[in-house]
Formats: C-alpha cells, sequence, structure tokens
C-alpha cells in the first residue's frame, strides 16, 4: 500500500519489524511495509533504502532456483522494479509462521504494469501481470537474514505478451 508520507513510514517499518511476533502482528508488518511499497509517486528513495537495510540483515541473502543475491544486489533490483512498474504491489494472500518463529512463508499476488524494457518485452504501461508469489522468510535476531522466493514469471510474461 502506498504512503503519503513514505520516508516516516519506512522508517516505523524497519523499527516494527523487531517486535513482531504474532501472526496478526506479521500480517499487519507484511501489509504495511514488507516489501517497501513506495509513496504515491513511486518514489524510491534514499530513506527507503535504510528502511530495507533495517530489516534485512547484513549477510542477507535472496535466494531462487537461478542464483543467490546480497542485501545491495536485491535492494538495488527492487529499486529499479519499483522505476519501471511504480504500482507495483505484493498482496498477502496467505502467511505461516513456524512454530519456532524463525520462519515466516507468504503466498502472495504481484500485480503491476511495467513501462520500458521488461524481461526483453518494450511496454507502454498499458499491460499489467498477476502473477502468484511464494517466499520463505528466515528471521534472526528480529532481521530477515535469508529468503527462499518463487514468483510465476512465465505467467506474467503470457499476460504482458497477450
Amino acid at each position: 500500500m502506498p504512503f503519503a508520507h513514505a520516508d516516516k513510514a519506512v522508517e516505523i517499518c524497519a523499527l516494527q519489524f523487531v517486535k513482531v511476533l504474532r501472526r496478526s502482528a506479521f500480517t499487519q508488518f507484511f501489509n504495511s511495509c514488507a516489501l517497501l511499497q513506495t509513496g504515491p509517486h513511486g518514489q524510491y528513495n534514499d530513506h527507503t533504502r535504510r528502511g530495507a537495510g533495517k530489516i534485512l540483515a547484513d549477510g542477507f541473502q535472496s535466494i531462487n532456483s537461478q542464483e543467490t543475491k546480497d542485501k545491495a544486489t536485491l535492494i538495488k533490483q527492487v529499486g529499479f522494479f519499483w522505476q519501471l512498474i511504480p504500482n507495483l504491489v505484493w498482496a498477502p494472500m496467505d502467511l505461516v509462521i513456524g512454530v519456532d518463529g524463525k520462519k515466516v512463508v507468504v503466498r502472495a499476488l504481484a500485480t503491476g504494469s511495467p513501462k520500458g524494457n521488461f524481461m526483453g518485452l518494450e511496454l507502454d504501461g498499458s499491460k499489467s501481470f498477476k502473477i502468484d508469489t511464494t517466499d520463505i522468510h528466515e528471521i534472526e535476531n528480529g532481521q530477515i537474514i535469508r529468503v527462499h522466493h518463487l514468483e510465476d514469471w512465465a505467467t506474467g510474461m503470457k499476460q504482458l505478451k497477450g
């Protein structure tokens, strides 16, 4: 959800992450800012990057079937995505918290309308995608240390081509 005052919201979200202990708290946190949604004009700024820096541990790893990204690389990639897809939203649909509270699985719907070169397609923002994503977040000392993730980009590309 976009924030009118994105800078302050990101700071609050980063600080609140360490307090997440219950399912309802994590759901509210994720809905608000787990993926650091941009402000109303798609801004992705230094405060957003700092917020991500507080949520993600220094040794953070983002892992998919093709590669592993470190914290700086992921923050840069997310910034690029928000520039290309200013209306990008990840809406959580399901949430499962491990019994020890150290793993959180989130199934979400990602939606957006890319404008520019997106995965080899030149797009004008008139077409959109709606895909399923699944993330397994591993938490240590109040920060995300690792996330394993899957996104259904094959379906997204079919939607954008069609």
